[in-house]
């Protein structure tokens, strides 16, 4: 893979021109569940995936990025792609691409969309890797739906610096007749989904109009025209996963009108079984949970933008109001490009202090940079060389049991996750 560096170029037309010379795998897909958005649209993927494979459905999914292995962006029929398959699949590309030019992202969505083809299945869930419009998985012209999560600021040198400029990114994965499932919205980007999908008369499904979600004890109340179901809560910790998981089920709704038989109880195995690391998840086992006293608990987050600091600063707030509620403590570190202090913020006021870690291999802030953003906010940050150092710090010298937020990167995340086995 050294001959296509991992740039961003967001221009499809180097794909469209590999995957004629493969047979277009692209036009041999099973029913494409299409994902864009800023924040949620790997959780929305989770979601579809448990929901689908409850019912019995075998499901093809592409994600990024992986957290510990690059296997892990592809999962066919349900099984994270093998070294032998997955090695095959890029050789193909290889030989097919020649000595044109191709970026890094490319030649392994075409890796991906290919094996697609060729393995049966019932359902592709297809998650954008940037933006959408130019994106390489826009490729896919025909799908059972579009799904777009909460847009927010992100990869402003690619999408734009306002949220309008993002959202019609982000809206370019909408098609001639698709249904579109629009999760909730600020003002703006709604605007330019909605004018997006009315020009191309897609139907739209959006939150707060076409169906609504009302949190409710033991889990949450979905609504539409055709359906009414009471939910348990999913089994991904957050207020905001209610959004992502009512945002699932209207994409069901949208497959159930196809002829896909995805029932309620379906959608309940889904939500109670749904995985997807490294998003508020707790870790329970492993050297780091293991090194802490009796009572304390270590969480671990890949969210690093604004938006999601918000979410972040909302369950710490939930975690404030417990009773006995255990004292919280940041271990962070941020890639250069995205803002720190923003992201910071919100959880600055919940916190009673921070550590800043490197992220080795990476753009990254240095713990003293990202200090200095954290003194910006009024969080009390101290630098550390690694999360095992951060945490050693804190057994050392912070009384009694406490609460570890481990956030910032998803590849801080990965490194905490491979660190921990």
């Amino acid at each position: 893979m050294a001959r296509h560096p991992r740039v961003i170029d967001l221009d499809f037309a180097r794909l469209k021109r590999l995957l004629d010379r493969m047979g277009n795998p692209e036009k041999r897909l099973p029913p494409v569940v299409h994902v864009a958005g800023t924040n949620g649209k790997g959780s929305l993927c989770a979601y579809m995936r448990a929901m689908a494979e409850a019912a019995g459905y075998r499901v093809h999914v592409y994600t990024s990025p992986h957290l510990v292995r690059f296997n892990e962006r592809i999962r066919l029929a349900g099984t994270i792609i093998d070294d032998d398959t997955f090695e095959a699949a890029i050789e193909a590309c290889e030989a097919a691409n020649g000595d044109d030019p191709i970026t890094f992202f490319e030649i392994v969505t075409a890796a991906a969309l290919d094996v697609f083809a060729a393995i049966p299945a019932e359902l592709l869930v297809l998650e954008v890797g940037l933006g959408g419009r130019f994106d390489a998985t826009n490729v896919v012209d025909d799908p059972a739906v579009c799904a777009i999560t909460p847009i927010g600021i992100d990869h402003t040198g690619f999408l734009g610096d306002t949220l309008e400029k993002i959202a019609g990114e982000k809206a370019g994965i909408i098609k001639s007749g698709a249904p579109v499932v629009v999760g909730r919205q600020r003002e703006g980007p709604a605007k330019v989904i909605e004018d997006t999908a009315l020009r191309l008369g897609a139907p739209l499904h959006r939150m707060g109009r076409e169906w609504q979600v009302t949190p409710k004890d033991g889990g949450f109340h979905y609504e539409s025209a055709l359906l009414s179901l009471d939910l348990p809560a999913p089994n991904l910790a957050g207020a905001h996963q209610l959004d992502n998981a009512g945002t699932a089920v209207a994409c069901v709704e949208r497959l159930r009108a196809r002829g896909m038989a995805i029932d309620d109880q379906a959608v309940r195995r889904g939500l109670a079984t749904v995985e997807w690391p490294a998003r508020l998840q707790r870790l329970r086992r492993g050297p780091l949970p293991d090194s802490m006293p009796p009572g304390a608990e270590i969480w671990l987050d890949g969210g690093h933008n604004e938006d999601c600091g918000l979410v972040l600063g909302a369950q710490a707030r939930t975690w404030a109001a417990e009773p006995g509620a255990l004292p919280l403590h940041l271990v962070f570190g941020m890639m250069t490009t995205k803002d720190a202090s923003g992201f910071l913020r919100p959880l600055a006021r919940h916190a009673v202090s921070a550590r800043a870690v490197p992220i080795h291999g990476h753009a990254a802030y240095s713990p003293q940079q990202a200090c200095a953003r954290a003194d910006e906010v009024g969080l009390r940050c101290l630098p550390a060389d690694s999360v095992a150092t951060a945490v050693e710090d804190l057994l050392a010298s912070e009384p009694g049991p406490f609460r570890i937020l481990i956030c910032g990167s998803l590849y801080l995340a990965g490194e905490v996750l491979r660190r921990n086995a």
